[in-house]
């Protein structure tokens, strides 16, 4: 590929990120957080090793494993890697649903957003792995300035509202 075609290719707008693998020190443990808190169901394990869940009938929307992780400590709060997965949720109900989930878990979360374009929950996994938890408004009802263009904020989550759903 030269610099010509490189600098003009758009990766198209039906694409989407199919799913995460990620590193895990107990899998038992990261198969009960990601199945019985948060509600994926386990469609596949490679003995004590692996895993796969998924939400509905997908083939796994997440990957466990063990293979360079087993027994490790959790991953640094600073330093590089991924900052967090994200898991999109269908409606602003299923967030409010997903919120009073990880309460009753006893769940802390390290942050709730209103993005302007989404609503998020951030908490992390047993192993320190950072994830988003969101729904995103309709295209419609996104933040846009008067030349046009989309501006995101950060504010605080309005729990109260977002209760009013259930």
């Amino acid at each position: 590929m030269n610099n010509q075609e490189i600098s003009t290719y758009t990766i198209p707008a039906g694409t989407t990120i199919g799913h995460v693998h990620l590193k895990v020190s107990d899998l038992e443990r990261s198969i009960q957080f990601y199945c019985e808190v948060l509600g994926f169901s386990l469609k596949m394990r490679f003995g004590n090793s692996a895993a796969f869940v998924a939400a509905g009938n997908y083939h796994h929307h997440i990957g466990l494993n063990t293979w360079q992780s087993a027994g490790m400590p959790p991953a640094p709060d600073r330093g590089v890697g991924m900052y967090h997965a994200a898991i999109l949720l269908p409606t602003r109900k299923d967030l409010a649903q997903m919120f009073v989930r990880l309460q009753e878990a006893g769940i802390t979360l390290q942050g709730a957003s209103d993005h302007g374009v989404s609503e998020a929950l951030y908490l992390a996994d047993p192993d320190n792995n950072g994830l988003e938890i969101y729904w995103d408004k309709p295209m419609d009802q996104w933040p846009i300035d008067a030349d046009g263009n989309l501006v995101m904020f950060t504010k605080p989550l309005n729990f109260k509202d977002l209760l009013a759903q259930l």
